[in-house]
């Protein structure tokens, strides 16, 4: 990610397994966070969510987003990345849940809360990037 800071690129790779905390906004003007999986794809950040849960909602209606991006093993190194979603699509989202999960816990394959559901993928744009540590 070429807008991303050097210092800071380690916390992308799926190797570093960092979390990012995600903020989205709800109707009423509240915030709402969440802690999240994510990988990048080179120009966006990639997040993965069921359709119909509140940061979907929330990001469907106001796709404005932030997202911390935490080193775990380093506390107060993080990275703060605010911008928007751009593209949400289901094309691939199960597959891409699935990635996720083999980065975050070695399991190639995450277990739907309902087989039923429908994964979405966002793309999120950063604009602004500050880090920290």
């Amino acid at each position: 990610m070429d807008n991303f800071p050097t210092s800071h690129q380690d916390l992308l790779a799926d190797e570093t397994k960092a979390f990012g905390y995600l903020a989205t906004i709800m109707a009423d003007g509240t915030p709402q966070l969440t802690p999240v999986w994510f990988n990048v794809d080179g120009e966006y950040i990639l997040l993965n969510s069921a359709q119909g849960r509140i940061k979907d909602q929330n990001m469907q209606e106001r796709p404005q987003i932030a997202l911390v991006i935490h080193d775990q093993k380093i506390p107060l190194r993080y990275a703060q990345v605010r911008g928007k979603i751009v593209e949400i699509i289901s094309e691939g989202a199960r597959q891409h849940i699935n990635d996720l999960s083999l980065k975050y816990t070695g399991n190639p394959t995450f277990t739907l809360k309902n087989p039923d559901e429908v994964r979405l993928i966002y793309k999120f744009l950063p604009e602004r990037i500050q880090v920290s540590g």
